[in-house]
């Protein structure tokens, strides 16, 4: 009895693996004709699509040819667009009123609400005003800038929050109004427009009575910073001719005697040496604060003006000559399939 149980065993095992591996085994086959079912189907599709094409082929060359002819006529007499940019530097956070004016005056442009858009302007005429198409503004800046923005937002946490915030975190949160520059584009009809309206652009932020606070205070506190700076190099410039009188009168008491203190010179050296440290930082201060000085004389700074004359806008895909053709032959493409829907639902109706 026991030879037989055991002689048992392995077949049970046996049959048990051969079982397992044709589970397996048809496994992998109902997988792979799934995945092959869908790429046939895919391909049965694309063929039914083809023919469809080949059926109504004629009337989508005659939809085509005339979008194109319809666009480049429509190019032809439409007035030409010219594009000019401006690149700016936002001061005292600013950059959020900067972007809703921006806003204010596209809804204007595009309302045609050329009188507001006139008063808001004054330099423009009635038909300046009304050659006005669209503003846009956007921020651009690279890794480089973006990493110079987090070390001076890490420099001004305390040692705390330094710990708690990466470049990663910081890069997450990061939004167009974090950015430094930013670029704001006017299309008109009229290439000459945008020149009068950077000034008014500029101005409208200056005026605003809490940016003109927070530029006084800035600049308050600018002039405060340098007059410590001065008073502190001044103070250092009077104790390095102290240092130097008092090296000149040991010298000459040297001449008159043999015996010399090594422990006091060195002091005295080491003293001097941090007061030239000193200096040179101090220093190091006065010209990061001449560049804040720079930087910050203005509530907008701009870095590149708007142009004389703006430059014609010929994007080739906004042209009507290629916008037509596409909208036309996608607009009998969409009719075409609606009719053989309907075709193909009257043929299940009549079956039925």
């Amino acid at each position: 009895m026991s030879e037989q149980s055991n002689n048992s065993a392995p077949q049970s095992e046996e049959i048990d693996l051969g079982q397992l591996f044709k589970l397996i085994g048809d496994a992998f086959n109902r997988f792979f004709n799934f995945i092959g079912n869908i790429f046939k189907g895919l391909f049965d599709l694309l063929i039914m699509f083809l023919l469809f094409i080949q059926k109504h082929f004629i009337k989508f060359a005659i939809a085509g040819i005339i979008g194109i002819a319809g666009g480049f006529y429509w190019d032809y007499v439409s007035d030409k667009v010219y594009r000019s940019s401006m690149v700016v530097e936002p001061n005292f956070n600013s950059a959020q009123q900067l972007y809703n004016n921006i806003e204010f005056y596209n809804e204007l442009a595009d309302q045609e609400e050329y009188e507001a858009l006139k008063e808001t302007f004054p330099a423009l005429t009635s038909e300046e005003a009304a050659s006005i198409k669209s503003f846009e503004i956007e921020s651009f800046s690279d890794q480089a800038q973006k990493i110079k923005q987090f070390s001076e937002f890490i420099e001004s946490l305390d040692t705390i929050s330094q710990k708690k915030v990466d470049f990663d975190d910081y890069l997450e949160n990061f939004n167009n109004i974090n950015a430094q520059f930013h670029r704001i584009t006017v299309e008109t009809e009229n290439s000459r427009v945008a020149k009068k309206l950077q000034s008014p652009i500029v101005e409208a932020i200056q005026a605003n009575s809490y940016f003109e606070l927070q530029k006084k205070i800035n600049d308050e506190n600018i002039g405060l910073s340098d007059s410590l700076y001065q008073a502190q190099l001044t103070e250092i410039d009077t104790l390095q001719k102290f240092y130097r009188e008092i090296k000149l009168r040991e010298a000459l008491k040297e001449q008159a005697s043999t015996s010399i203190s090594m422990g006091d010179a060195k002091q005295k050296d080491s003293e001097e040496l941090e007061l030239i440290k000193q200096e040179e930082q101090i220093k190091n201060s006065l010209i990061k604060l001449n560049e804040e000085k720079a930087n910050t004389r203005s509530t907008i700074n701009v870095i590149s003006d708007f142009p004389n004359k703006g430059v014609e806008v010929d994007d080739f895909w906004n042209k009507k000559l290629v916008l037509l053709p596409i909208l036309l032959v996608g607009l009998v493409l969409m009719v075409l399939m609606i009719l053989e829907l309907n075709k193909y639902l009257n043929k299940v109706r009549t079956i039925e």
